[in-house]
């Protein structure tokens, strides 16, 4: 923080005498340059050059300058140590009356005392303890003259440097990210069909239990995708699994052969062309029954059937033989009938494009099906509504909630929450964002840290951005760097 420039303090100076004021016709000229003050931590340095070339000084005189820190109302103030210059006859009674009572109240706490017509520059250096009221305050620089009875007899104030303190505002970059166009709009809707089949059978039939309802389901949910006029199916994935019970050659066929009853069911019944059916049977689901025990935290042997499922590699009907062994009839038996029988499913994937909305379209779309609209879709609705109203920033919040792995949707909501001074807000959905890694969710993140005063977090996460590709982190590591600096 260095800044240099001229002022020129002249008064004209009146002395006291016993029977009122007199004027003397003293032209005071003092030069302050150079000035410069430096924060560090909680010390405020300040370093100057007081030009007394032009100063005179009468033989009875004498001049105090006294610098001085004022807050900008007023209130606070910190005054340093005075130069005072004596005149010709004054400098004679300070030396006396320092020789005889080994005091001189007058120059004894003084920065120096000079002689008139003698020294000509005064390099002034001082140190003072950081206060906040230091804040866009001001150094003023006080004279006062005493005369021959060292009363009082003018007292001016010139400001020397104004704001004294005046802290690094960081201007943090986060910039307007423009969402790529999506030439073609491509969604799927994942489910999961739990049809039940006879023991070791793989044949479909809705009379058994609750089948029907749940092919009605699988049935409907593409027959919704394939009646909407806007939807054009390009895919239909079903993937079947199964339980560890059994062994893994049986268990693979058992999967594959489900995966394929369902999907000729499906297809017969929907009427949709076979080309766009795609089936999978993935076997035997270790990762499922680990999910599935991890929601049984009561169950007896927990910590062991959780580290048998993680050592298991290889051959998986040695491990399903191991966990029989390892557990009592009791915890196996918990596992056969409340953990096994979810893993035994056939999940669907329904796969189609979206053909493009016009604005108005995409406004009655926002309101009911926006993850139908593409991103660049929703901001052409926001920007309709025009920057800074509650509908922008309505339409630019509905964005990040359809798109949790956009980068352009999450950082833009973001910073519209840090606007609006929800800088909390914003930090909660960028660390949830599923594109966290990305450099502008970094740099979005960085910057909401700083802004909470985090700075630590901040520049390892800015530090992240820029490794990331953010141009704009290393900016703003900058700006961090600023404000710490003032610490």
């Amino acid at each position: 923080m260095e800044m240099k420039r001229m002022l020129y303090v002249t008064g004209l100076l009146l002395c006291t005498s016993l029977g009122g004021y007199a004027q003397e016709g003293n032209l005071i000229d003092v030069k302050v340059v150079n000035e410069e003050v430096k924060k560090q931590g909680s010390e405020v340095s300040l370093r100057m050059t007081l030009d007394l070339t032009g100063l005179r000084v009468g033989n009875q005189k004498s001049v105090c300058l006294h610098p001085a820190v004022v807050s900008a109302d007023g209130t606070h103030e910190a005054v340093l140590a005075p130069v005072v210059v004596d005149g010709k006859t004054r400098s004679r009674v300070h030396r006396r009356e320092k020789a005889l009572t080994g005091a001189s109240p007058a120059t004894d706490n003084a920065y120096t005392v000079l002689r008139s017509g003698r020294e000509s520059r005064v390099e002034y250096i001082a140190k003072l303890a950081y206060e906040p009221w230091m804040v866009d305050s001001r150094l003023v620089l006080r004279e006062r003259m005493t005369g021959c009875l060292d009363c009082t007899a003018a007292t001016e104030e010139s400001t020397v440097k104004a704001p004294f303190i005046k802290l690094f505002t960081p201007r943090y970059v986060t910039p307007f990210v423009t969402p790529e166009r999506e030439a073609v709009k491509v969604r799927n809707e994942v489910r999961v069909a739990r049809l039940q089949f006879r023991q070791g059978k793989s044949d479909v039939d809705p009379r058994y239990k609750d089948n029907r309802a749940e092919l009605e389901t699988v049935t409907g949910s593409i027959n919704v995708v394939k009646t909407n006029p806007d939807l054009t199916i390009t895919g239909i994935y079903i993937t079947g699994y199964a339980s560890p019970e059994g062994s893994v050659a049986f268990n693979q066929k058992l999967s594959e052969s489900r995966a394929n009853a369902l999907a000729e069911y499906a297809r017969k019944d929907t009427h949709m062309d076979a080309s766009l059916w795609h089936v999978a049977g993935m076997g035997e689901d270790w990762e499922g029954l680990r999910r599935e025990v991890e929601k049984h935290p009561q169950l007896l042997d927990i910590d062991k059937v959780l580290r048998l499922i993680d050592e298991c590699e290889g051959d998986k009907d040695a491990c399903e033989k191991r966990i029989r062994e390892s557990v009592s009839p009791d915890v196996y038996t918990r596992l056969l009938n409340e953990m096994y029988g979810p893993l035994r499913r056939n999940e669907y994937k329904i796969e189609y494009s979206v053909r493009s909305f016009n604005l108005e379209e995409a406004k009655k779309q926002i309101k009911t099906r926006p993850d139908l609209l593409s991103v660049e879709e929703i901001y052409t609705v926001a920007e309709s509504y025009g920057k800074g109203t509650a509908d922008y920033e309505e339409a630019l919040r509905i964005a990040a909630a359809t798109y949790p792995k956009n980068a352009a949707a999450v950082v833009n909501a973001a910073c519209l929450k840090m606007e609006g001074r929800d800088v909390q807000g914003a930090i909660a959905m960028l660390e949830a964002s599923e594109v966290k890694e990305d450099g502008r969710v970094l740099n979005a993140l960085g910057v909401a840290y700083a802004k909470q005063k985090q700075y630590d977090r901040a520049k390892a996460v800015l530090e992240q951005a820029v490794q990331a590709g953010s141009r704009e982190a290393r900016t703003n590591l900058e700006q961090v760097a600023g404000v710490v600096a003032d610490l």
